[in-house]
């Protein structure tokens, strides 16, 4: 009788299958998590790096509509005064006085529309970095400056529309450029520079007011009283809101990222 050998293959216990899958589970997990956390670092860092950019584009926006409504309230109060003196004075002679709220009224401080920077909001809004942004608060404060801007956008164009159909011509019809250009050859530096120095001097060059017999006291009242209200609206209300938003998410963002 043969005697056949038989070969045994020793089974592995289930234990042993047990921890080969624990060990494949914790070495795809701990991939996940570096990979979830190298993710999560770069997010961190493409968000602060947004949020410096965008805070400088903020803050550099805040001084440009300070200056700005600086510049609207000194034309608005010369607007307040043409319109009370062309009720009740002549415009035959012009003083001194006359001819320089008339020249801020009408001729310089510009630029007084506050146009914002929004290349940053843009990038932020159209490709989806906005969601870098952990801060909910942060993210529809940036989202109410969207509107904000469009208001402030609107609002220019309206004041603009109304100086080029009525201003322009009153100029056309009334100005003196030779004044103008008087002093301001003055000082070549800027209107703005020239006509401040000639303010504060004891010099007085002459302002004539062409075609006094062709003005119109009433319409001209009220062709000023109508720019005045536009002028004052706008500042009072979409740039104001425009400053009080913008401040808001200097704050947050100072709060959030550290910033100075």
């Amino acid at each position: 009788m043969e005697v056949h050998a038989h070969t045994h293959t020793t089974r592995k216990k289930w234990t042993h299958y047990l921890w080969e899958f624990l060990m494949l589970f914790l070495a795809v997990f701990c991939g996940f998590l570096a990979e979830n956390f190298r993710d999560h670092m770069i997010e961190k860092e493409r968000a602060t790096e947004l949020a410096h950019s965008f805070y400088d584009e903020l803050k550099a926006d805040s001084a440009n509509i300070q200056l700005i409504q600086i510049r609207r309230q000194k034309r608005d109060s010369a607007l307040i005064y043409l319109k009370k003196y062309f009720r009740d004075s002549s415009v035959v002679h012009c003083s001194k006085t006359f001819s320089l709220n008339f020249t801020y009224a009408f001729e310089i401080f510009s630029p007084y529309l506050f146009e914002p920077k929004d290349a940053i909001l843009n990038q932020l809004k159209n490709s989806g970095s906005l969601r870098y942004f952990k801060n909910m608060e942060l993210q529809k404060m940036t989202g109410d400056l969207s509107v904000v801007i469009a208001n402030i956008r609107t609002r220019n164009g309206y004041e603009s529309e109304y100086m080029d159909a009525n201003i322009h011509p009153f100029l056309i019809k009334h100005n003196d450029i030779e004044f103008f250009d008087t002093v301001t050859s003055r000082n070549k530096s800027s209107a703005i520079d020239a006509f401040t120095e000639y303010e504060k001097s004891g010099e007085i060059f002459p302002f004539h007011f062409y075609k006094p017999e062709a003005f119109d006291k009433i319409e001209s009242v009220n062709m000023i009283g109508s720019y005045q209200m536009i002028s004052h609206g706008a500042s009072t209300r979409q740039y104001a809101d425009y400053q009080k938003l913008n401040a808001q998410l200097l704050e947050e963002l100072r709060k959030e990222y550290r910033l100075k």
